[in-house]
């Protein structure tokens, strides 16, 4: 790509700027671990959603975004229920609250707080294992994304020869920027990440509506109609896929056939099946857990997951309908021409290369870096507070000084940076790992975290043994059945877990009833602890338990119709498919007065107790 001096100095500075947040923040974020990890629970709600949303709009992710809708067209929206994206609901719902009221660090140390005696530690170290394999993958996964990314953007040839190994140009150019990142998170701790992603999230907003912009006005519905096949511009779907791209880009055919998506009635059925699990079970221990114990109180935890869903996905899609109508208008013949050569990876950056002019060419690319940064840098700094607040600081070295915490927390980001981007140079594709770690990695986190909410009797070590048994399966996987899509796995990795969970929890003693009563009444979720309910009401018989079920599933569902036309609406308005638009904003407005009653306003509850704990 040619960038000119105004592109490359917008970018300078965009990247002298993050360095100076997390410099100018050093002396405040590094009083403690709490202000390092947590911003001492002082940032407000709002900045947070900012952040989490600027966290989860990575470059890796939008690459890969652009290329599935270019394939699948609007039937895309629902591939990334592969994570599932919706995840975001149950937690805007009632997943923040309860692990708000926990007061924690660490969804480890969260755990400690639902499991005791010995098979609690087991939990607690399974937990924090976890939580280390998860990030190291998707460390890979940035480093694959972003190298991938900057050749096709940045002008300089920086492939080297260091004798024991050859670095690629692609290598180098993500060294640099992870380099870079990893620099200000250190300094800076959580009040870094946040300060950094709010500016971050204006860049990519503003890139986002400049994209979109662009192509809304240089492309028709008629250009996209001729140049795709029947049915691509239509969201609904029946048992097979029926996207035949055999007389327009016979590539795109083996493709679906590849990703195994041709029967997308069964793997929708698969997604809903494996996302009612995943999701229900909570956020992983990453990022997003992080920012939901760093907020103030319950009721604000509530309210930045559901702020993260709305600014993010509509500003995101914008950005990504627009590149990929771009490319289908004006790349095809080009990515036709490759035959089976062409990466559809690489679609985002030849759109940036060809369609946006200068300036505005810099501020996009700062925009896209600050999405890789932004969402590297909150796996930097939630990490390591798993290795030195659950490992180091509770079972070595209990009596530090908060200095040499942060210290050791340095140290552990540096370590977990240096092992990723190791495994990233083995990585095949981002497809390939983006599947693995949504599908079997998170697989096997399910069940284990499920039952945790629901069940009274489920103790540590049938926590131990599920997770446990989801590690092993979904790494047989991995190593054995590499040829298997993911998803088609799922549902035997997730009863290999439930497996180790029951036999693990029916084959020891319960935990203890005072560790159950007290988690229970702090953290009063619903589900089958009627035992556990009853003793609580008969040593105090003012307590309530929690009757929100009916209205958590109904705020549920209507959630995740919101997210979903928050993501179909900016593709019908570039596709100008202005029937569809016209219907998709009516049920994003319906969707939204619905949940102002039915969940905001049932916010004010949350709290309630809250102070005494």
């Amino acid at each position: 790509m040619s960038l000119s001096w105004i592109d490359i100095l917008i970018m300078c500075c965009y990247i002298v700027a993050i360095i100076s947040i997390g410099f100018y923040l050093s002396k405040r974020a590094t009083k403690n671990i709490d202000t390092y990890f947590l911003g001492g629970n002082k940032i407000k709600w709002y900045y947070l959603g900012l952040s989490n949303a600027s966290g989860m709009f990575d470059i890796s992710g939008t690459m890969w975004t652009v290329a599935i809708l270019f394939v699948y067209g609007l039937k895309s929206a629902f591939i990334p229920w592969l994570w599932p994206v919706w995840n975001q609901v149950f937690v805007m719902v009632f997943l923040a609250i309860w692990m708000r009221r926990s007061n924690v660090m660490t969804g480890a140390e969260w755990i400690l707080t639902r499991f005791g005696g010995r098979g609690g530690r087991y939990s607690h170290i399974i937990v924090i294992s976890f939580a280390v394999i998860s990030v190291i993958g998707f460390m890979a996964y940035f480093f694959e994304g972003i190298g991938k990314f900057a050749i096709m953007i940045l002008p300089w040839d920086l492939s080297a020869d260091l004798g024991f190994m050859t670095l690629t140009s692609a290598n180098s150019y993500a060294l640099i920027i992870i380099g870079v990142t990893t620099l200000y998170t250190l300094k800076g701790g959580m009040l870094s990440v946040v300060a950094a992603d709010v500016f971050q999230f204006v860049i990519m907003t503003v890139s986002c509506l400049i994209i979109g912009y662009i192509a809304y006005t240089s492309i028709t519905g008629e250009q996209i109609a001729a140049l795709t096949p029947a049915g691509w511009d239509n969201l609904f779907f029946g048992w097979h896929l029926d996207l035949n791209w055999d007389g327009l880009m016979p590539s795109l055919s083996d493709k679906i056939a590849s990703d195994g998506y041709d029967l997308f009635g069964p793997l929708v059925m698969l997604m809903l099946f494996k996302g009612i699990f995943a999701s229900l079970a909570g956020p992983v221990p990453s990022y997003d857990m992080q920012r939901i114990l760093s907020t103030r109180k319950p009721s604000d935890a509530a309210k930045m997951s559901g702020f993260t869903i709305l600014v993010l996905f509509a500003p995101r899609y914008l950005m990504v309908a627009g590149l990929a109508a771009l490319s289908i208008v004006y790349l095809s013949p080009q990515l036709a021409g490759m035959g089976a050569n062409v990466d559809f990876e690489t679609i985002l950056p030849m759109a940036i290369t060809k369609f946006v002019p200068v300036g505005l060419k810099g501020l996009l690319l700062a925009g896209l870096l600050a999405a890789f940064m932004g969402t590297l840098a909150a796996f930097v700094n939630s990490a390591p507070a798993y290795i030195v607040n659950d490992l180091y600081k509770r079972y070595i070295n209990p009596n530090a000084s908060p200095k040499t915490y942060v210290r050791y927390s340095y140290l552990a980001s540096i370590i977990l940076v240096v092992v990723g981007v190791g495994f990233g140079f083995y990585a095949k594709s981002l497809n390939s790992l983006t599947l693995w770690i949504t599908s079997s990695l998170y697989g096997g986190y399910a069940a284990s975290n499920v039952l945790k909410w629901i069940w009274w009797r489920f103790n540590g070590y049938g926590y131990f043994w599920g997770m446990l048994f989801g590690l092993m399966s979904s790494t047989i996987k991995l190593v054995f059945f590499p040829e298997i899509a993911d998803i088609y796995i799922f549902p035997a990795i997730l009863l290999f877990s439930f497996i180790g969970c029951f036999a693990g929890t029916l084959l020891t003693k319960p935990d203890s009833e005072d560790l159950l009563k007290k988690f229970y009444k702090n953290v009063r979720p619903w589900g089958f602890w009627k035992p556990i309910h009853d003793k609580i009401v008969a040593e105090d018989p003012t307590f309530e338990g929690n009757k929100d079920f009916k209205r958590d599933a109904v705020n549920v569902v209507v959630g995740i119709v919101w997210q979903m036309s928050l993501v179909v609406l900016p593709i019908y308005l570039v596709i100008h498919n202005y029937t569809a638009m016209w219907i998709t904003l009516s049920i994003t407005v319906v969707s939204m007065v619905i949940l102002k009653f039915n969940w905001y306003d049932k916010l004010k509850n949350a709290d309630k107790g809250y102070e005494k704990i």
